[in-house]
């Protein structure tokens, strides 16, 4: 069938009904399989926590991290998911987004095995690289996958999934590492990308995508084997999938506004020190005196689930920018009143003035501010859930929404590729930046990039919500 074919130019079919979800249920399998791949990456990114205690005490001929080699352990994984959104990118319009998924379990199995047999810290260093390259073709082609197979009046429920599967993740290394040691824990690492494996053998590619290489009646089986029905759907604009990406489309608001939008997102949520918080969030608990470092970061885990799931729910009722307002307010005052602590508390006796997030904090005497205490543990658990609520989730939801798809895989690859080497920066120069500004400076500042976070989405982020993909692409063309 040719591009004029006279069938092709009908929409394919019928106009969206939101009163009604159909009623197959292989759509939220479908979902959950392709969220596997966020799964694994939320390990990865946990296990460094866990891990980096592990092998500090590690004894020869084991490898054992220093502080240097325990910095770039924690770092080195955003390096490899910089590269792997560009290879998603690329490979998300050419080899397709159930295929490019089915890849990504390569490096992620690949890198937890040589992590697994390291004999050395180049070879735990390789392997962290490597899934890292797996975290970010999985950050970039799970969005889009699920977006372009969810029934629009759940959209946002299924696209949230990712975020909740990434901290559910990063909670299943913390509640590992408890138990396990570094080698058994990157086996456990295995677990996920292989069932993902598995599962996506047996579902099918994205409507979407089929219908971009003419393969209509495949669109129509797919659309029939996910949810049971064809109803809700619009075909996307014909030929617009065989322009590719050219730098004169950035003259087009249709294409330079979402692009924009989308690399904002991903710089505001890494700036707000989420991921500094999250990678050693057991030496930042004690900085904070808290008397089971390990415990802390696993009740931080739970309250990450907790809210991000409870953002999924509300998600396709609340709207997107509502939900990403209340977030960036909810962490401007928890960063602050954590910036206040350190500095009520940076003159006490036995507290540190030298911070060092990559070394173990030594026993120092229990404030008798007990109440000082709480305040940290509290502004820590309330700037979690905040970003749980909306900065964690929405991002990555609303990259896989606002793209034309004929910039789709260059548009999402660049707001990949930003995020991630955000978070390299924001990871390793961390504890640098706590020494130049003082603990109180640093959570100040990351306040501060909340309060620019919250003015960007009330006056640039427009709502999502109950909309088609192809309604959304209209409404930046301002058709």
């Amino acid at each position: 069938m040719t591009p004029d074919d006279p069938e092709e130019t009908q929409p394919l079919l019928r106009p969206p009904d939101h009163s009604s979800v159909p009623r197959s249920r292989r759509g939220f399998l479908a979902a959950f399989a392709a969220a596997l791949g966020p799964l694994s990456f939320g390990f990865a990114l946990g296990y460094s926590s866990p891990a980096i205690p592990s092998l500090r005490r590690a004894v020869t001929p084991a490898p054992r991290l220093d502080d240097e080699a325990a910095s770039w352990f924690g770092a080195v994984v955003t390096l490899g998911a910089a590269a792997g959104g560009v290879l998603g990118g690329w490979l998300l319009d050419r080899a397709g987004r159930k295929l490019s998924l089915l890849l990504c379990t390569v490096p992620f199995v690949l890198g937890f095995a040589v992590i697994t047999g390291a004999q050395n810290v180049l070879m735990l260093l390789g392997g962290r690289l490597l899934t890292g390259l797996a975290c970010g073709v999985a950050s970039l082609v799970a969005p889009v996958y699920i977006s372009e197979i969810a029934y629009p009046a759940v959209r946002g429920l299924l696209g949230s999934c990712v975020q909740l599967m990434v901290v559910i993740g990063i909670l299943l290394a913390y509640l590992a590492g408890w138990v396990l040691e570094w080698r058994w824990l990157a086996v456990l690492g295995c677990v996920p990308p292989f069932l993902m494996l598995l599962l996506m053998c047996c579902m099918p590619e994205t409507p979407r995508f089929l219908l971009t290489q003419h393969k209509r009646q495949e669109a129509m089986a797919a659309l029939q084997f996910l949810w049971g029905s064809e109803q809700g759907w619009e075909e996307p604009p014909v030929g617009a999938e065989h322009q590719g990406f050219q730098l004169a489309l950035l003259r087009h608001p249709g294409i330079y506004k979402p692009f924009l939008i989308g690399v904002s997102l991903m710089a505001f949520q890494q700036l707000s020190g989420v991921n500094a918080v999250m990678f050693y969030a057991e030496t930042i608990f004690e900085e904070a005196k808290f008397k089971d470092s390990s415990l802390a970061s696993i009740i931080v885990g739970v309250i990450q689930v907790l809210f991000t799931a409870v953002a999924a729910l509300i998600m396709d009722r609340a709207g997107r920018r509502l939900l990403l307002t209340l977030s960036g307010v909810i962490m401007v005052f928890s960063a602050s009143a954590f910036g206040t602590y350190f500095k009520l508390t940076q003159n006490r006796p036995g507290n540190s003035s030298h911070v060092d997030l990559l070394a173990p904090v030594s026993a120092q005497p229990v404030d008798a501010s007990v109440g000082l205490a709480w305040l940290a543990v509290g502004s820590m658990c309330l700037f979690i859930a905040g970003f749980a609520v909306g900065w964690g989730p929405i991002p990555w939801l609303l990259m896989s929404e606002i793209f034309p798809l004929q910039v789709k895989g260059v548009a999402t690859g660049v707001c990949v590729l930003t995020n991630w080497l955000m978070a390299f920066l924001v990871t390793k120069e961390f504890s640098s930046l706590m020494e130049v500004l003082r603990p109180y400076g640093a959570f100040w500042l990351a306040s501060a990039f909340c309060i620019f976070s919250v003015l960007f989405t009330l006056f640039c982020v427009p709502e999502t919500k109950g909309k088609t993909l192809e309604q959304i692409t209209a409404h930046f063309e301002g058709r």
